[in-house]
């Protein structure tokens, strides 16, 4: 089976020096891709440069994308192409417009200008104590994979932060829903650490629980080869 995995985590350039990303190391992502390997699927990762990568593989071919822009291009490309996608990448909700010192921000009488505005330094002045950084929303980009491929079996991820495992579910199955998606994949920060990763299989019928990201990765193999069973 044709399967396309992302993971890692976005970086939005704020100017050539800075930029807002997130703490994904793309460990998990690493992990399932692995598990898909050693069962002899062919794997296209969608990955960022920092992130944690397999092994050279016969059957894995890696794209290196840097920010949300990138990934829309790239996913737009090969969604077609693919039989599953995997979408554990944590990608920005905002990227920068517009950075400026508090002063400006003060005196303008239109913040609306602001947001058409662009930085034209390659490396932002340091010298205003307070500076106003303007952000856009970038698009969601699992909510267009159906309109690309009607066909595909998509698994995403959603990812809170200390929720009650009702919320937490019942934010997944709208997602479920929204994204036409096959499987949501629930996870709550406070329950990852380094030899744990809490997370609940969310699907129209039914609930599944791991406690591993070994364990994570074992279920989606399951979940994909009945998916052509």
């Amino acid at each position: 089976m044709k399967i396309l995995v992302t993971s890692g985590g976005t970086s939005e350039a704020i100017d050539s020096v800075r930029s807002i990303t997130n703490h994904s190391t793309g460990r998990l992502g690493k992990i399932i891709t692995e598990a898909l390997l050693a069962a002899g699927h062919e794997v296209c990762l969608i990955t960022t440069p920092s992130a944690i990568k397999p092994e050279p593989h016969p059957n894995l071919s890696i794209r290196e994308i840097d920010n949300t822009n990138d990934l829309l291009v790239v996913m737009q490309e090969l969604v077609k192409e693919y039989q599953v996608l995997i979408h554990s990448m944590a990608v920005s909700d905002y990227t920068p417009v517009y950075m400026t010192g508090l002063d400006e921000v003060k005196t303008s009488s239109n913040l609306e200008e602001l947001l058409d505005k662009k930085n034209k330094e390659a490396k932002i002045s340091s010298t205003d104590e307070v500076q106003v950084l303007f952000l856009k929303k970038t698009p969601k980009i699992i909510s267009l994979v159906k309109d690309w491929n009607t066909s595909i079996h998509l698994i995403g991820f959603k990812l809170l932060v200390d929720v009650s495992e009702d919320y937490l579910i019942e934010i997944a199955r709208q997602s479920l829903i929204k994204n036409q998606a096959d499987l949501i994949i629930a996870n709550d920060l406070t329950q990852i650490s380094a030899n744990q990763h809490h997370a609940i299989f969310v699907e129209k019928e039914q609930l599944q629980t791991v406690q591993t990201k070994e364990e994570i990765a074992n279920l989606l193999l399951e979940k994909i080869q009945a998916y052509h069973s």
